[in-house]
């Protein structure tokens, strides 16, 4: 089984090289349009093939999607991660562009190559490549392959903005009508927050926020967690049942980012003068996903669950403890001999009658 890091990674470049894909298909018809009958290019007089360039154009347009999404997500992504949008846009297409001549000159050698049949070491397809780069179609086939990139980079930015997986859903349409589900909530927060953005100022506080966010992220992605929202100083991240039940994914989650917080202690320490600490409560339920909103679409998650998992992280500091569970879930968790559980007392939720009863969870 492949682990949810790169289940993960494969649903971000799928999409990339399918998007390439699809417009390397569309161009080699409109070419077959364009050109109809004629056995070579006008242009450049190197010779045309309809099956050739159709099914090179396929494997090539694929394989630079996946090039481009696995140098987006592998390494722009963190590498550009701090840039304005703009200056990101710029220096990725410098980037890029280089990327593009690169496989232009690749894709003519080998199909130059194919249609003459001989090696692409003879010179005569060097000479038709040639042809190809100083041609004003080779420069129309970059604007058409920038129009491609722009769709692909537009795309992560706006699957990055929405969150992991929410784009998906709204081009599948899989919450258009609302959906009964049962999943497991975090919400997880800072220890002392207001005191902390007092002591170092909001805005340095801030740029705390976005180390803190940026830092727990791989630990949620290795635990197949779901980002909802970002409130404030709290995250919420959300499992369906089974992915958070697996391997104690949730509870395991916790305890990744407190371990990516505490390896970078010298960091928030030399920057801030502290470092941040993080407490959690967990529960899970039965509740409705769908999708609202007309100027601005989102998919939401409603009911009781999101409530109390937010009033039991409230809890945390009542008790003095990290982490802190619902009785309802704890009966669906199956610990292992490497955690240990401490029974508390009931606790009682702001805003609602009744008690409910709590466990605490720490590694041994």
């Amino acid at each position: 089984m492949l682990s949810p890091k790169i289940q993960t990674n494969i649903s971000r470049i799928i999409p990339f090289s399918l998007i390439s894909l699809t417009f390397g298909l569309i161009y080699s018809l409109l070419e077959k349009g364009l050109l109809g009958n004629l056995k070579s290019y006008p242009s450049t007089g190197n010779a045309y093939n309809f099956t050739g360039t159709f099914f090179t154009n396929a494997i090539t347009a694929f394989i630079f999607g996946v090039l481009v999404g696995t140098i987006e997500f592998q390494y722009f992504y963190k590498f550009f991660l701090g840039l304005r949008f703009i200056q990101k846009l710029l220096l990725k297409t410098i980037i890029y562009a280089q990327i593009v001549v690169f496989f232009l000159v690749i894709n003519s050698l080998i199909y130059n190559s194919i249609e003459l049949h001989t090696s692409i070491l003879n010179k005569l397809v060097w000479i038709h490549v040639w042809a190809f780069l100083s041609s004003f179609y080779c420069w129309s086939v970059v604007l058409y392959l920038a129009a491609v990139l722009g769709v692909c980079l537009f795309y992560a930015e706006v699957s990055g903005n929405l969150g992991q997986g929410v784009l998906n859903n709204f081009f599948r349409g899989k919450y258009h009508k609302p959906v009964e589900e049962e999943r497991i909530f975090m919400f997880l927060d800072i220890r002392s927050s207001t005191r902390i953005a007092k002591m170092i100022g909001h805005a340095k506080y801030f740029q705390m926020l976005k180390e803190y966010y940026s830092d727990l992220s791989e630990a949620i992605i290795m635990h197949s967690g779901e980002i909802y929202q970002y409130v404030g100083d709290e995250v919420i991240v959300s499992w369906n049942l089974k992915k958070g039940l697996k391997d104690n994914n949730c509870l395991q989650c916790f305890f990744a980012i407190k371990e990516a917080i505490r390896s970078r202690v010298e960091k928030y320490n030399e920057k801030f003068g502290l470092s941040p600490e993080s407490k959690a409560g967990f529960h899970f339920g039965k509740m409705i996903t769908g999708q609202i909103g007309v100027t601005k679409k989102d998919i939401v998650f409603t009911g009781d669950v999101l409530n109390t998992t937010s009033r039991i992280q409230e809890l945390c500091n009542t008790y003095e403890v990290d982490l802190l569970i619902s009785d309802d879930l704890m009966k669906r968790i199956d610990l292992h001999s490497q955690f240990q559980t401490i029974e508390l007392a009931d606790g009682e939720l702001r805003g609602r009658d009744g008690k409910i009863k709590l466990f605490t969870i720490v590694p041994c």
